[in-house]
């Protein structure tokens, strides 16, 4: 077993953490949005949040949200160094 596997596994052990914390923070701003979380890797990215808000959220309520969560993403890339990008976009009903 090389040396970078436990390497790996912790950073991917991390990433776990740090997804769910988002995603409940997003789930505490809106219980009913739907979150979807992309772990496929594009450059130096971890992990990409996406955070689908009710149809008719206000834009007021959709900036908050995507504000507390960019934020928290950014304490995280300056604590720990992982890139975890978030998106927060109204549901449509189709």
């Amino acid at each position: 077993m090389s040396a970078r596997a436990p390497m790996l596994a912790d950073r991917t052990a991390l990433v776990d953490r740090y997804v769910t914390e988002l995603s409940l923070l997003a789930k505490e701003g809106s219980p009913e949005a739907v979150i979807e979380v992309l772990l496929t890797h594009y450059e130096d990215e971890d992990a990409h949040l996406l955070v689908y808000l009710p149809e008719g959220t206000s834009e007021t309520s959709m900036d908050q949200l995507r504000d507390v969560l960019l934020k928290r993403s950014i304490e995280i890339l300056e604590e720990v160094g992982l890139l975890i990008l978030v998106g927060v976009y109204e549901r449509s009903e189709e």
